[in-house]
């Protein structure tokens, strides 16, 4: 069964706002801070977790990327100082990252211009109940994703 009008409107829109978004909010990070946005994601959750540092496979969950995709990213950011990688203590088959100080640094940096980008591109055009509609409407489709 094809899609009603508000359903196609709906899911095409959710997708043609993250597109130009991620895209827009990419082009900025990079023209500023030579950090795409997936790099910025990765130093977000190591900045957030206890210690700085997370699972592989916990952060591959939380950026959204293929466990291979996240190793060759990680790769870049180990060889550009910005993480390490650490054997876990608890699973010596298993790996941490962990973010280094050069990396809490450009994060830092990074984080103004992002979140400059986010207010700019998206907040800006929604009134404060737009937003609570949007936040209960993400929480309906992907419980507990946003907390």
């Amino acid at each position: 069964m094809l899609l009603s009008p508000e359903e196609l409107g709906a899911w095409r829109g959710m997708l043609r706002v993250h597109s130009g978004l991620t895209k827009a909010l990419d082009a900025e990070l990079v023209r500023a801070h030579g950090l795409p946005l997936s790099s910025y994601e990765v130093l977000l959750f190591l900045a957030d977790a206890p210690g700085g540092r997370l699972r592989m496979a916990e952060l591959a969950d939380g950026v959204l990327l293929s466990r291979s995709g996240l190793t060759r990213l990680v790769d870049r950011m180990e060889r550009e100082g910005l993480l390490r990688r650490e054997r876990c203590a608890d699973d010596a088959r298993g790996y941490n990252a962990a973010i280094t100080a050069k990396g809490r640094k450009l994060f830092q940096q990074a984080r103004r211009t992002h979140l400059d980008g986010v207010r700019e591109r998206f907040l800006r055009h929604l009134s404060a109940d737009d937003l609570r509609a949007l936040a209960e409407v993400w929480e309906k489709v992907a419980p507990g994703a946003a907390s």
